[in-house]
């Protein structure tokens, strides 16, 4: 059975102190009655990476990635993070291919395969960025853009590599405008990357591996978009820096998916 996750990504945003703040508020808002078997992955700014896991490393239900990391273990790359000195923090997961490192630092899909490698190899799980922009969508290439981010991106991993991998869907068109894909359109594309995986790693591996969706997502919409069959989370941006927004979106996951009972 695939993992039910919810990651927020904190981009840009919180200094360390102000970030404390929100994973203590964070921890005392969730309620394990309304939470089920969902996964809660956390990612700070780097700077706040290690105050993050001393808070949360006894809470097994919650997992801490990093927001990008270097594609080579070491060397003179002034400024930059490897995946090795991440892995060194008890992280467990690493975000890749998110739009914007794509759109504003030129992160191609040849770079972002050699990063999914750096990844694997230091034991870290990549959490996958794919995604349309809208003038892709309006041009009816959406599938055929994402098909080929996977492709280019992951699909030279190893079986029991690709075991390893969360993969996350945002439209592009969807980040931070207040404009999200329809429930049915989130699982149409979800649909698809299935396929793809399917198609390549078969369909065991299709089934098992958890592909979140990233693009807007709110309290107030949460639980539809999570219904969905081929929606096994979210990756979540602005909502994450609220922890009452955050809480009530992890809280959705589990009764979307049938995983709570009425009481």
């Amino acid at each position: 059975m695939r993992a039910r996750i919810v990651a927020g990504n904190w981009k840009m945003n919180t200094v360390p102190s102000e970030g404390v703040g929100l994973v203590v508020e964070i921890l005392e808002k969730l309620d394990s009655k309304y939470t089920g078997d969902t996964r809660v992955i956390l990612s700070p700014p780097f700077t706040h990476l290690i105050d993050v896991i001393d808070h949360v490393w006894e809470v097994p239900q919650i997992s801490v990635a990093a927001q990008n990391c270097h594609h080579e273990d070491n060397g003179a790359y002034t400024g930059e993070i490897s995946a090795g000195m991440i892995s060194d923090l008890n992280i467990d997961a690493v975000i890749l291919g998110h739009s914007e490192r794509r759109q504003y630092f030129g992160e191609d899909d040849a770079l972002l395969a050699k990063k999914v490698n750096a990844a694997i190899r230091n034991s870290l799980m990549p959490i996958f960025c794919v995604g349309e922009v809208l003038e892709d969508r309006k041009a009816n290439k959406h599938n055929e853009v994402v098909t080929s981010q996977l492709t280019q991106g992951l699909f030279h991993l190893s079986s029991e590599e690709f075991k390893n991998v969360i993969i996350a869907y945002e439209p592009v068109w969807a980040i931070g405008t207040g404009e999200t894909a329809s429930p049915q359109q989130a699982q149409d594309m979800h649909k698809s990357i299935r396929a793809h995986v399917a198609s390549k790693y078969g369909e065991d591996a299709a089934n098992n591996v958890s592909i979140l969706y990233g693009g807007s997502v709110k309290p107030n919409n949460a639980s539809e978009i999570f219904s969905q069959p081929d929606v096994d989370g979210g990756l979540i941006g602005g909502a994450s820096l609220n922890a009452d927004d955050f809480v009530s979106i992890v809280h959705a996951m589990a009764p979307a998916k049938g995983g709570l009972h009425a009481v």
